[in-house]
């Protein structure tokens, strides 16, 4: 189920490409699609970051 100001599948889709790959040496990434679902959700509410919900990530 996709949430209100998530991406869906589609739109995952067109723009998972244009990001660099996980896994390599070094830090290591949370998952792409969770952090630009935060993004989206802090920019459509006007949150504050420290509002982001949890399943977005830390």
């Amino acid at each position: 189920m996709v949430r209100r100001y998530e991406l869906t599948d589609g739109q995952w889709g067109l723009v998972k490409e244009a990001l660099p790959e996980n896994g390599r040496r070094g830090g290591q990434w949370r998952d792409h699609r969770t952090v630009l679902n935060g993004v989206l959700w802090a920019l459509h509410t006007g949150a504050q970051w420290r509002e982001v919900p949890d399943r977005c990530g830390p």
